[in-house]
């Protein structure tokens, strides 16, 4: 089976490249199971339940988060019923939603891992101890598990897919929102990347617009950052071939879609 996975999408210039190129990419590489981070897809700042409905909608199986799960109040009132929403599983237990999910394409179950790393972000529990129990449970259904690791520093990330390797499907990066060129099938059968890369602005900053970002570096003053309205845009994505029968990739794809980087049929 195909898994597509889509990075980070941020604002409305990262729905609108959703709206028009997921259709594209399900026409030429036929993925049975889609993946969306959207943690910056509301203006930047978390998501909506209408932008979650959008995703489906499009062809998204699963609509995954990160550490700006909570930043647009409007999640609480509807992750807990949101069936193929996932948000960093060690987030307290207390938090909302769920980490783990489960979903079906045909015969087959899909489980679907969101964590938030550790090093430069804010102090959660450790992944790693709660990745290994969500990794036994998971394990218990479907042996086709892909992991969302949303995280800063590429040594945690790496630790992550060296961690798993053999026990999941894929390890994947999120967060940076620049895509790495590190794509590789670990020695035990586990896809990784890095990281996946944004959907978004092209000419921004990590999507935002760039005068604030500069500023911000030249002042150390406290600034807002925006979405550019207006501008290139770009996306990001990667393709995972599985095999059913054992949960190991066997390949894993970037995909990266931009006026540097033509989409072809």
């Amino acid at each position: 089976m195909q898994l597509l996975f889509i990075g980070d999408v941020v604002g409305s210039p990262g729905r609108d490249m959703i709206k028009t190129y997921l259709p594209k990419l399900k026409e030429k590489y036929r993925p049975h199971f889609t993946i969306i981070n959207g943690e910056n897809s509301a203006g930047g700042r978390g998501i909506t339940e209408k932008i979650y409905r959008q995703f489906l909608e499009s062809g998204a199986n699963v609509v995954t988060l990160g550490n700006h799960a909570w930043d647009n109040r409007e999640v609480f009132e509807f992750i807990d019923g949101a069936k193929a929403l996932v948000r960093p599983a060690n987030f307290p237990h207390n938090a909302p939603g769920k980490g783990l999910i489960f979903q079906k394409f045909n015969a087959l179950e899909i489980a679907v891992i969101n964590l938030q790393a550790r090093t430069f972000m804010p102090a959660l529990d450790c992944p790693f101890t709660e990745a290994e129990k969500l990794v036994e449970e998971a394990r218990e259904r479907t042996n086709i598990i892909f992991v969302d690791f949303h995280g800063e520093a590429t040594s945690e990330k790496q630790a992550m897919g060296w961690y798993l390797d053999g026990k999941v499907t894929a390890v994947v990066g999120t967060h940076t929102h620049v895509q790495t060129a590190d794509e590789r099938i670990l020695p035990k059968g586990t896809a990784y990347l890095s990281d996946v890369g944004m959907t978004g602005p092209y000419d921004g900053i990590l999507g935002m617009e760039r005068e604030a970002v500069i500023g911000r570096f030249l002042t150390s003053l406290p600034t807002r950052f925006e979405v550019p309205k207006e501008g290139r845009t770009q996306l990001s994505a990667c393709l995972i071939d599985i095999d059913e029968k054992t949960g190991k990739a066997r390949k894993i794809q970037r995909i990266l879609i931009n006026d540097d980087h033509p989409f072809y049929t």
